[in-house]
């Protein structure tokens, strides 16, 4: 049932997350080899049937699950994107890095969705995910990191192969350690990572030029 702007019910949105928030539980419990459709039916509180209406079995689940992580993702790196082209990236070398919002909506989300994240990113987690991830992270850091103009003095498949998994390493990281930084911190790290280098951001970039 669909409500009449063509959004999805409010109800199956809350029966899809109870789902979710099932699966989750119980990955962290036993991984998700473990798992039957009769233990999330009777972690989530619903009958077989309600299951069936939205999934076809528990890798449905986990794929809808994933997807809808990966869609929202990608949303945000297309504004990033935009952004870039439209110039709101500041100065990366006058050491005043004011992040694009997406880079702060994108922690704010990881971070309303962290237990789930962490349990498909962690080391029993689903390594097609973290694939997926990395291609969304790779596809849009090629455009980018050649905008500039410059020469790239490296290969372009290694660049954006280290800077995607440098994000999600920094991503893995942040959600072990709890979240304990804010989003909006999370965001300048990044950015400064991302804009700088590592080799500028520990100093060692900066004690050659001076």
């Amino acid at each position: 049932m669909a409500e009449e702007s063509g959004t999805p019910d409010r109800r199956i949105l809350r029966t899809k997350r109870v789902i979710r928030d099932a699966l989750t539980e119980l990955m962290e419990e036993k991984g998700f080899e473990g798992i039957t459709v009769k233990d999330l039916t009777e972690k989530a509180d619903i009958n077989r049937g309600t299951f069936y209406i939205h999934y076809r079995d528990k890798y449905d689940l986990l794929e809808q699950s994933e997807a809808e992580i990966i869609g929202v993702i990608e949303k945000f790196a297309a504004e990033g994107f935009l952004n870039v082209l439209q110039g709101k990236w500041t100065n990366p070398y006058s050491g005043e890095i004011d992040p694009s919002p997406f880079v702060t909506k994108l922690f704010q989300y990881l971070q309303d969705n962290a237990r789930f994240m962490r349990v498909v990113l962690g080391p029993g987690g689903d390594p097609s995910f973290q694939k997926r991830l990395k291609d969304v992270i790779r596809q849009r850091a090629l455009p980018i990191l050649t905008s500039g103009g410059s020469e790239v003095l490296v290969p372009v498949d290694y660049l954006t192969a280290y800077v995607s998994s440098a994000h999600l390493g920094v991503i893995q990281s942040w959600l072990d350690n709890g979240m304990d930084l804010p989003p909006e911190q999370m965001a300048q790290i990044l950015s400064k990572l991302t804009l700088l280098g590592p080799g500028h951001v520990a100093g060692i970039t900066r004690r050659k030029e001076t």
